[in-house]
């Protein structure tokens, strides 16, 4: 390991010489590698992590480039998965660490093994679901995990630490009733971005370095533009379905395929069990009907109104729809059933 890389950081007393050594042997894994996920694994890189892996099932494109760090222009004519283009870039900001850049949809068949034997979670999801997953599988294997949501200038985050303070069951035993707003109808901004990511890396230092007694231990929220600040302690639910009772809902799926709307007037379609579709024999089909662009993590194509983004696992995002039965009427005549 490079000392005089981390000689600014081994300054900071909390840190030291011992704690980088720690933090070299430590390791976190972050959900979602958009906005919050890109600067949370630049700062964890940069701070001599010794392993972060960063799952994503999404590709980049040109509106990503105002906020999600990692990213460049040369990554959207790429046509480049997330996950992969954050591993390429990590590398190349720290090689003394390992990073590694998984595409997969977090769903309850995989989370557990996407997690598992990691110190830290980090959550830069972008929505509910996926967070009450991410609880029930950091509850299960007793691993820590840091919630985190950014829209327009608002931004919130809370650490879960099994065993010592609330899950997010606590916090909100229902997702956030009626209508919301999101990214894709307020907007966000890349400060409140960057004020959520650097909440939750601090976070994620202090539980590696195993100073947990220095958590913030709130539900903090941070309107950036308004300069508005809350703090609230939250309180444990003695009757917690996830924590106290352990009943770990959100792992328990079933069904062979599964719809999710991503927001962006998109569908996305997910195969319980890999397809291993051929993409090159999937482009040599459809160059027939339009044009399209592939490469070895996945294959885009222009249908008429509705653009087709498939992966080798058979997991693919139909954009142009909000409906689920469309996308599927799509997905079955251009892939098959």
């Amino acid at each position: 390991m490079n000392q005089e890389k981390y000689s600014r950081q081994v300054l900071f007393s909390p840190i030291g010489a011992e704690g980088q050594q720690k933090l070299f042997r430590s390791s976190a894994v972050i959900v979602g590698c958009g906005a919050l996920g890109t600067a949370q694994a630049s700062a964890l890189v940069r701070a001599g992590v010794g392993r972060v892996r960063i799952v994503d099932r999404d590709f980049v494109e040109e509106s990503n480039l105002q906020r999600q760090t990692l990213f460049d222009e040369a990554d959207v004519a790429a046509n480049l998965p997330k996950a992969v283009a954050a591993q390429r870039k990590l590398k190349l900001i720290n090689s003394d660490v390992e990073a590694e850049g998984v595409v997969a949809d977090v769903d309850s068949h995989n989370v557990e093994s996407l997690v598992e034997g990691f110190e830290v979670i980090l959550d830069g999801t972008d929505n509910f679901a996926t967070r009450y997953l991410l609880n029930d599988a950091a509850l299960k294997l007793q691993i820590p995990w840091i919630y985190g949501a950014v829209v327009a200038s608002y931004a919130a985050t809370l650490t879960i630490v099994p065993g010592r303070t609330p899950c997010l069951a606590c916090v909100f035993p229902q997702p956030p009733q009626g209508l919301h707003d999101t990214c894709d109808t307020v907007g966000v901004i890349a400060p409140a971005v960057a004020w959520a990511a650097a909440v939750q890396v601090t976070e994620a230092l202090k539980i590696f370095l195993g100073r947990f007694d220095e958590l913030h231990g709130s539900l903090l929220a941070f309107d950036i533009w308004k300069s508005q600040f809350q703090q609230i302690k939250p309180t444990a639910d003695a009757q917690c379905r996830a924590c106290v009772k352990r009943d770990f809902v959100h792992l328990h799926g079933s069904g062979q395929i599964h719809t999710t709307l991503c927001g962006r007037d998109a569908v996305q379609i997910s195969q319980r069990e890999s397809r291993g579709l051929d993409l090159a024999a999937l482009k040599t089909r459809l160059e027939k009907l339009g044009a399209v662009r592939a490469n070895e993590f996945l294959l885009r194509c222009r249908l008429d109104a509705y653009e087709l983004t498939v992966f080798p696992d058979g997991r693919a995002i139909i954009k142009g729809t909000d409906d689920p039965a469309v996308a599927r009427g799509i997905y079955a005549k251009y892939i098959g059933s």
